[in-house]
């Protein structure tokens, strides 16, 4: 006779399947708020007659908003429920893509997509959460590959839907259709998910108020430790983003539609980090593999610094540029897993920090990239060498990973 450990343990492998296709689509709803407009940076900067420091403030502006609606959505959907946070915050989603769509000037556009974060920030907690409530141990590790992978898909798509729809629509119709899968998005939490976290297991704020929850986390050395990671590796990924439209467009000279093409061969790195990385944690602790990713991401910046500075153009800035998403997508399952799998109790919160810290820090270090211009390649990977170090000694000193208690099978 089988024990059921875990809630998630019990459950068939289409309805495994059913949880992974509809919490990937509510997760993917962050990164195509993110990766759509990309294509259509320069379109926006010449519309507004604005910098391209300005443009890149409004991927820092979203980033302020899905750092901010994390820590109210964590906690909050540990309190009530996983249910309502989400519908709630979604729908603010799909007002403030509106509002994007019919702004005037740079101002309210960087105010609507701060709204347009906080919106799309339930997606990835709630989700998050749900697999922490369902799962544990290894299988918990399983679960988040297989959403990583669904939500992987997002970047791929959406800068190469981005620069089609461009052909058809100015940059403001990118954001109406956000706004209709954000709706598609309230719909499906509606109808297809069902509440994972009862009243019985909800944290009763009598016992535990929101102040205990974070002390808790902070607490734990590890989590603070592979938070961190999670964080300087994000950041290092969003300096890429944030410098990349106008880097291959601007200077490599690539249109809207080859910069689609080649963004979405970069993001098939991140779908291949995650679906190895998952098989390796079948032998190989998490926190080992991140020695090797951290190792990689570090290795793989330097390279396009040195790279750029000896002329190597496009070339030398796309290969290591490759290794480098790889890198992140063999780290993020294995942050998550170990961030969460002390801390089920509180994973909405624990989901919340994790996400807020991976924002917070990328909306704060990836507007450096556009100060420093974007003529070359040497700020934009210098950044991301500044943050995998910064990685690599999170990991050897606030983690220590033989200290790291081992996952349960």
């Amino acid at each position: 006779m089988t024990t059921v450990v875990h809630p998630g343990d019990s459950l068939s492998r289409g309805q495994r399947a059913v949880y992974v296709v509809v919490l990937g689509a509510l997760t993917a709803l962050g990164p195509f708020t993110i990766d759509l407009y990309l294509p259509a940076f320069p379109q926006i900067e010449a519309d507004l007659d604005v910098s391209t420091a300005a443009i890149q403030l409004t991927l820092t502006a979203t980033m302020i908003g899905f750092a901010l609606g994390q820590l109210v959505v964590g906690p909050w959907s540990d309190r009530v429920g996983r249910r309502l946070p989400l519908i709630l915050a979604t729908a603010l989603h799909v007002i403030a893509s509106l509002g994007v769509a019919l702004a005037p000037d740079i101002a309210l556009l960087m105010a609507a997509r701060v709204l347009q974060g906080v919106g799309a920030a339930a997606g990835g907690v709630v989700a998050m959460a749900t697999v922490r409530d369902l799962f544990g141990g290894y299988p918990l590790v399983r679960m988040l590959s297989r959403l990583a992978l669904v939500n992987g898909l997002a970047p791929i798509a959406a800068p190469v839907i981005g620069s089609q729809l461009l052909l058809v629509m100015p940059w403001r119709g990118l954001f109406v259709v956000l706004a209709i899968y954000g709706f598609a998005v309230v719909l499906a939490a509606a109808f297809f998910i069902v509440e994972t976290l009862p009243p019985a297991r909800r944290l009763d704020p009598g016992h535990s108020t929101i102040g205990q929850r974070y002390r808790s986390l902070f607490g734990d050395r590890v989590f603070i430790g592979v938070a961190l990671i999670g964080g300087f590796s994000f950041s290092g990924l969003f300096a890429y983003l944030s410098a990349s439209p106008f880097l291959f467009q601007g200077v490599y000279g690539l249109d809207p539609q080859g910069y689609g093409l080649l963004f979405a061969v970069n993001s098939l790195g991140i779908v291949t980090g995650v679906q190895v990385s998952s098989r390796l944690a079948k032998r190989i602790p998490p926190q080992w593999i991140l020695a090797v990713s951290t190792a990689v991401l570090l290795l793989a910046s330097v390279t396009i610094v040195v790279l750029e500075l000896l002329g190597a153009g496009f070339w030398g800035t796309v290969v290591p540029l490759w290794f480098f998403i790889t890198a992140c997508g063999f780290g993020f399952p294995m942050v998550q897993a170990l961030a969460l799998a002390q801390h089920g109790k509180e994973a909405g919160t624990a989901a919340s920090l994790l996400g807020a810290l991976n924002f917070g820090l990328a909306g704060v270090l990836s507007p450096i990239v556009g100060l420093l211009g974007v003529d070359n390649a040497v700020p934009m990977g210098a950044v991301m060498a500044v943050t995998a170090l910064a990685a690599v000694l999170s990991l050897w000193f606030v983690v220590r990973p033989r200290t790291v208690p081992a996952l349960e099978r």
